[in-house]
């Protein structure tokens, strides 16, 4: 799978480590920054990035970090087509793809330690959407929301 990776300067820590983590597991993965955590730098820029990248099509999911993953998640869902999920447990994480279709995934480096954040990350990449019809349905509700209140609409 290819996957787009960023953070904000709270993030960097955990993100150096997902990087290869997911590198050895056999995805592509492509790092927006930030680069360092010796200069603070403001999330929804990097969250933006990653947005983008799932909206063109030029990553199928994201992996975005902050230090609450608050932040992250609030940015990533202002790009239209993006359904970024703040995940810190593994079921959240799986039925947010299998229900939700999530296509973002959101950690908060400061709140979930870095095993943990493995296990969500493992339970999110093996996830899928199920497609069933209620699932379906309320996606489009969602989509449907976007659209109303979006200028590309």
């Amino acid at each position: 799978m290819i996957i787009a990776l960023a953070c904000d300067h709270a993030g960097y820590p955990l993100k150096k480590l997902l990087q290869p983590w997911l590198e050895k597991r056999g995805h592509q993965v492509i790092d927006l920054g930030a680069d360092s955590d010796a200069v603070p730098v403001d999330y929804p820029d990097y969250a933006r990035a990653a947005a983008e990248a799932v909206k063109s099509g030029r990553v199928e999911r994201a992996v975005i970090v902050c230090g609450s993953g608050v932040g992250a998640s609030v940015a990533a869902n202002k790009v239209p087509g993006v359904r970024a999920g703040l995940c810190h447990d593994t079921f959240s994480a799986r039925q947010g793809v299998e229900d939700d279709d999530v296509n973002a995934l959101c950690l908060g480096a400061r709140v979930i330690g870095t095993e943990l954040a493995y296990d969500v990350l493992s339970a999110w990449l093996a996830a899928r959407f199920t497609g069933l019809e209620r699932h379906a349905r309320r996606r489009d509700k969602v989509t449907a929301i976007e659209r109303a209140y979006s200028k590309e609409a």
